[in-house]
């Protein structure tokens, strides 16, 4: 666990994630150039102005974003209408980036599509139901307690991976089906929440057995990644070939900005019904207040529903995909607004540099909602 934050850090990172980022002035903010460009994707263009959106806001957004060094994408929607769009250092349209733990709102986003499908019958039903082989070797009767839902809502009972040596041996090694009976758990099933990568995974796993998919990707596609137009360039898959419910999804930024626009939508894209809209209402609950070891910014604090994170930043609460590096798709349906930042995903990297880079991509968009006027 992270306990404290770096500030040996190249100048602005460090200005950026240590509090110290100097005020632009009105000249700079002034040549700010964020206007997406001429080819959108059948995005609807317009501006901040138009949209009810300060510009200097914006302005003041992309401005510090242009002096954070890892960031490839920035994207602001609002009212369903592409407002800004800058792309930096390797990005571009095409890019299509590792989203890392991003890829746990799609997995969550393909466990409402079960649901509503009916392979996947109840939140309620046991784990062990899908993994009948696995039966046999438990050798702690709680894990026959674990349900769905606790899967889904990090109250499995399964710990932090990233807490421990031994944690951190096993996810860079790579998931297993059995690796639901070789991590012990850190607590009761359902009696409080950490965050867990083999939670989300086996949540993969269950959505590709529960509705007879030999590869989960042949489901998303039907079900999420074609109606989204969304063509992944990459779902790694774990040792027994299942895609990784948790991270290495590859997507380009377009893309996830229609995933949280769809969201946002109540799960409509392009007039058709993609998601279903209850789903989306369950998914943005606060089951669990303060869903975190430690604080992310000094005016923001998380809560998490159904893989999908909860974010207090100054007046506003915001839904918010993220994944490491600072990946995120935000969402804040009071203001009908999008934002999608993409960044280098510090693969294999942890500790407090990687973190303290991480921590200013976040706090670059918890800030600029916090910032946002109440109505």
């Amino acid at each position: 666990m992270v306990a404290t934050l770096a500030c040996a850090l190249p100048a602005t990172v460090a200005l950026a994630a240590c509090g110290g980022e100097p005020d632009p002035t009105p000249e700079q903010l002034a040549a700010v150039d964020y206007a997406p460009g001429p080819d959108v994707e059948g995005w609807q263009v317009s501006t901040p102005e138009a949209q009810d959106l300060d510009p200097d806001l914006v302005a003041d957004l992309y401005w510090r974003a242009a002096h954070l060094e890892t960031i490839y994408s920035l994207l602001v929607i609002k009212n369903g209408y592409l407002v800004a769009e800058e792309y930096y250092r390797v990005g571009s349209p095409q890019q299509s980036t590792n989203v890392q733990s991003v890829t746990k709102s799609y997995t969550g986003a393909l466990v409402g599509l079960a649901l509503e499908d009916g392979c996947l019958p109840s939140l309620d039903e046991p784990m062990m139901t899908y993994f009948p082989e696995l039966e046999a070797r438990l050798d702690d009767p709680r894990k026959d307690e674990i349900t769905v839902r606790d899967l889904l809502q990090m109250r499995a009972g399964y710990p932090w991976l990233e807490a421990s040596a031994e944690g951190m041996e096993l996810l860079y090694h790579g998931f297993e089906p059995a690796n639901l009976v070789d991590v012990p758990l850190k607590r009761d099933p359902g009696s409080g929440w950490d965050y867990s990568n083999l939670s989300s995974h086996l949540l993969a796993i269950i959505v590709a057995r529960a509705c007879d998919s030999e590869d989960l990707m042949g489901f998303a596609t039907e079900h999420l990644f074609d109606p989204l137009d969304t063509t992944p360039g990459r779902w790694q898959v774990d040792w027994a070939g299942y895609r990784l419910g948790y991270t290495e999804l590859t997507l380009s930024a377009r893309e996830m900005a229609r995933f949280g626009q769809t969201y946002l939508d109540g799960g409509v894209y392009d007039g058709r019904q993609v998601i279903p809209a209850d789903w989306i209402e369950q998914s943005w609950q606060k089951y669990t207040e303060d869903a975190w070891y430690y604080a992310v910014g000094p005016n923001w604090h998380s809560s998490y529903g159904y893989q999908w994170w909860l974010i207090d930043a100054g007046p506003w609460t915001y839904d918010l995909a993220w994944g490491h590096g600072g990946q995120q798709i935000a969402v804040l349906p009071e203001q009908d607004l999008v934002v999608v930042l993409t960044a280098d995903p510090l693969y294999a990297q942890n500790g407090d540099g990687p973190w303290a880079i991480e921590k200013a991509n976040l706090n670059l968009v918890a800030n600029f909602i916090a910032g946002l006027p109440e109505p």
